[in-house]
């Protein structure tokens, strides 16, 4: 495939967030201050009925990189898709824009923050906030490395909780002070300009400002950030911004989990036991909801940045603007916290488009995919299409917004899948186990549905939409079959016996 003529073709700016779900004022959420995620959603269309493809980090982020299914490449877990072992041939979003013309540069957590997780061959440049980090190939953690931490670890009643009850399991084992789950604290102000998701929001804002693009040739910016997944170790500014008394807290319903089939309830009851409870005795609900609310805000401060470079930049014009998020988050609904469910928490992200030929102030309801972020970002740009990409473009609906219509989008958790519109959430899990919520009347899935008969046809119709056959887990790191090698400033995967089971 041969370079496109660009002409005046757009630039992309690509903004990544890690675990942030609905809570955007722009959403119509009350509690969370999100002013730069407004100001975007103002100047643009925001989705607010869009799904994750994965119910974890890394498969989500390669479901909506490589415009593919985790069900039909293999990535359940942390399997890199690009690894020989895999599906090397798979050309992602970054380098189908490279071969078509762009320059394309990236930095922050795009991909997942393992050693190893970016995919290098679609990169003209790769921002790393620490050198250090290369010896380990390159794991952008947001916490260690240098970078600023709460004077005493753990910061959080429940991770001094989780780290005390570990070192009673395991006492010859070093601790291990930074437990990511369920941990947030306060950093003092002045240490803001030493975060890794801050290094890499003045590195974008300096590329869009500056006018540092490589001339003749359009630009492809990737910028990720780790917040708000934990820890949340934010500026306390951010904190003073919600009062402690002034904090909502979703909580669990009385008696939610009681309609759960069998084997899902006995493995929701037992994460509620392991996190849902202490956090209620240790009364650090209202607490842990104030630590994600400040790393929302923090990272919404650092959208801001970029933007503000991108208004005050010569490229103002002509950039399509993206932001999305890789998974939504619990925040004590179901008695969870964290992600990892096929539930509308887990699934449920903000998905905000801005640029040429897109309708300002728009809101779309409809239902729609983080896999569709590839087609339609060729579309825009008016590239090849990528016959691989299994999403659809919403370039006509960014256009005309009122031209929407729903459908039903997909999110997988190996072999359980949930099958996901406007007015319903159906899930058939690997077991067998079925759950249906009413969605347009049951937002907050209290009343499964799926043993009532009068629902029967529902299901079936909704069943049609499951995947007819399913991708055998490609290798991941360790006992799954690949080590990672690094020599200099390479890295690859190479392939190491299985481990037996």
């Amino acid at each position: 495939m041969g370079p496109l003529l660009l002409g005046a073709s757009p630039n992309v700016l690509f903004i990544s967030v890690d675990d942030w779900n609905d809570w955007v004022g722009a959403y119509g959420d009350e509690q969370a201050k999100t002013p730069n995620l407004d100001r975007l959603a103002a100047a643009g269309t925001a989705f607010t009925n869009a799904h994750t493809n994965a119910v974890y980090c890394a498969p989500s982020r390669t479901s909506l990189m490589t415009g593919k299914q985790p069900f039909s490449t293999g990535c359940y877990t942390d399997e890199p898709h690009f690894a020989a072992t895999n599906r090397p041939g798979i050309k992602d979003l970054p380098l189908w824009f490279r071969e078509n013309g762009y320059q394309v540069r990236g930095g922050g957590k795009l991909y997942h923050h393992m050693p190893g997780f970016i995919d290098w061959r679609g990169w003209d440049e790769y921002f790393i906030w620490n050198d250090d980090l290369k010896t380990s190939g390159w794991g952008l953690k947001s916490w260690g490395g240098g970078a600023p931490l709460p004077d005493e670890l753990p910061a959080s009643p429940i991770a001094r909780y989780l780290s005390d009850l570990e070192k009673k399991r395991n006492p010859d084992r070093p601790a291990n002070k930074v437990n990511s789950h369920m941990e947030w604290g306060v950093l003092p102000d002045h240490l803001e300009e030493k975060m890794a998701d801050t290094i890499c929001a003045n590195w974008a804002a300096d590329f869009l400002r500056s006018g540092k693009a490589e001339e003749g040739k359009p630009f492809f910016l990737g910028f990720g950030l780790y917040a708000p997944h934990k820890p949340n170790f934010v500026p306390q500014k951010y904190f003073k911004m919600y009062p402690l008394k002034e904090v909502s807290q979703p909580g669990m319903r009385q008696g939610d989990l009681e309609d759960l089939p069998p084997l899902l309830r006995k493995k929701t009851l037992a994460r509620k036991s392991r996190i849902d409870g202490p956090v209620r005795e240790l009364k650090a609900g209202k607490k842990a909801v104030r630590g994600y609310l400040a790393a929302l805000s923090y990272a919404d401060a650092m959208v801001g940045r970029v933007l503000t470079a991108l208004a005050e930049g010569p490229y103002a014009e002509n950039t399509i603007v993206v932001l999305w998020s890789d998974n939504g988050y619990h925040l004590g609904e179901k008695g969870c916290w964290a992600k990892h469910t096929l539930w509308e928490r887990t699934s449920n992200v903000p998905f905000i488009w801005a640029g040429p030929s897109i309708d300002k102030g728009a809101v779309v309801e409809t239902t729609v995919s983080l896999l569709d972020t590839y087609p339609t970002l060729v579309d825009l740009c008016g590239l090849p299409k990528n016959p691989e990409n299994e999403g659809v473009s919403l370039a006509s609906i960014l256009a005309e917004p009122d031209t929407a219509k729903d459908r039903s989008v997909l999110q997988s958790d190996r072999g359980s899948v949930a099958v996901i519109n406007q007015e319903w959430r159906f899930t058939r899990y690997d077991n067998g186990e079925e759950e249906l919520y009413h969605i347009s009347e049951d937002p907050g899935e209290h009343h499964n549905l799926a043993a009532q008969s009068e629902f029967a046809g529902v299901i079936e119709k909704m069943a049609k939409d499951l995947p007819k056959q399913m991708a055998s887990p490609g290798r991941g790191p360790g006992g799954r079959g690949l080590r990672l090698k690094v020599e200099g400033e390479n890295c690859e995967w190479v392939s190491v016996p299985l481990k037996k089971k």
